[in-house]
């Protein structure tokens, strides 16, 4: 668990640093430079990243598998199931210029916290609640902030946009459904 902790400080950390105080991370960025201080954002996240899906690998196994926090409420794995599926379209939007970009504003933080939500409903065990929380926390911050500040995108929406990013939602859906959770986490989520 110890290094799903650290994985969670860094990758989280990094993320709300730059979120929550965005004029100290510019004065950081100008006393680095842009391209430096993006390289140390990308190594630490990149770092915590795996910190984070090493810990959980292993928190999943011998005794902190049995370190569960709260009953996950397995009946609600449909509508986690939904949610994930909103979560993917919306991460596939936020790279275009489509019309769920413009109404959403921030459709990745958003899916991100759809995603995260939808597993800590399902999901109790410590290391569940590390990993999704710590995705959750960032994603939730992130939204709250940026409506805030008022940072929306400026651009003429494109149908073609949305149509792709729901195709891309689609395909990760399926790829995480039927190859990720069954053989790579060997947990079965349809059926």
């Amino acid at each position: 668990m110890t290094l799903l902790y650290i994985g969670s400080l860094l990758f989280g950390g990094i993320h709300l640093f730059a979120i929550l105080f965005p004029g100290l991370r510019d004065s950081f960025r100008a006393q680095l430079g842009a391209k430096p201080w993006k390289a140390l954002y990308a190594i630490v996240s990149l770092i915590g990243l795996v910190l984070l899906v090493i810990g959980y690998s292993r928190s999943r196994a011998g005794p902190a598998a049995a370190d569960i926090l709260y009953t996950g409420w397995y009946e609600m794995r449909h509508l986690t199931m939904l949610l994930v599926l909103l979560a993917f379209i919306l991460i596939g939007a936020s790279h275009g210029k489509g019309y769920i970009k413009k109404w959403v504003h921030n459709p990745m933080s958003l899916g991100i916290v759809l995603w995260s939500g939808g597993h800590l409903l399902v999901n109790g065990q410590r290391s569940d609640v590390w990993l999704f929380g710590t995705f959750f926390v960032v994603g939730l911050a992130d939204i709250v902030m940026s409506e805030i500040r008022g940072k929306r995108p400026n651009y003429i929406p494109r149908v073609k946009s949305d149509v792709l990013a729901v195709v891309i939602g689609l395909v990760l859906y399926a790829v995480f459904l039927f190859g990720f959770h069954p053989y790579v986490l060997n947990v079965r989520v349809a059926g």
